[in-house]
């Protein structure tokens, strides 16, 4: 069975669909507040120039989602699946940032439920990476019980390449935490 990102992924909190070319201002309007990028790798992601090349790298993608407040269908941010890796049965789960209002609310770890629990269908083995700088990004995939195992100097799309932490989380392992 091949991994196709599915159209939508939901739970009773939020609701993942994925993007479309005219979703572009509605996800700016949230990626336009500074202080979402103050510890990730590339600070001026809010500038609507370099936010554009990175919507550009989600729509091409083909994987990349909207976030939406299932209460209110608000868009509250973006996450996406990437760098499959067939052979290895491995893919990467990242690009994610959430407004502010939704910063330690659970949430974060909701969608990232909802994304292992649908790529373990295809995959062993999940990477994430995280920005050297981002120490809130860090604890929370820790808490999903991924594990660090290398650091690299990663290239995000259209972007320049910054130092990155990367962590893997084991299908055994997940479903573990899940029991």
């Amino acid at each position: 069975m091949k991994f196709v990102a599915p159209n939508k992924l939901e739970n009773d909190k939020v609701v993942l669909r994925l993007i479309d070319s005219t979703d572009f201002d509605t996800l700016y309007q949230v990626a336009i507040d500074p202080l979402i990028w103050a510890q990730h790798p590339n600070k001026d992601r809010w500038k609507e120039d370099v936010f554009r090349s990175f919507f550009e790298g989600a729509l091409s993608s083909k994987s990349a989602y909207l976030i939406l407040d299932k209460s209110n269908g608000v868009c509250i941010g973006s996450t996406r699946y990437y760098g499959l890796d067939e052979a290895a049965k491995s893919i990467f789960v990242g690009y994610t940032f959430y407004a502010r209002d939704y910063w330690g609310k659970g949430v974060n770890p909701l969608v990232k439920e909802m994304m292992f629990d649908f790529a373990f269908n295809f995959v062993d083995t999940i990477y994430l990476h995280v920005g050297a700088e981002n120490y809130r990004s860090q604890k929370a995939v820790e808490r999903l019980g991924a594990t660090k195992v290398a650091e690299k100097m990663v290239s995000y799309v259209n972007e320049p390449e910054r130092k990155n932490f990367e962590y893997a989380l084991l299908k055994s392992t997940w479903r573990s935490i899940k029991r």
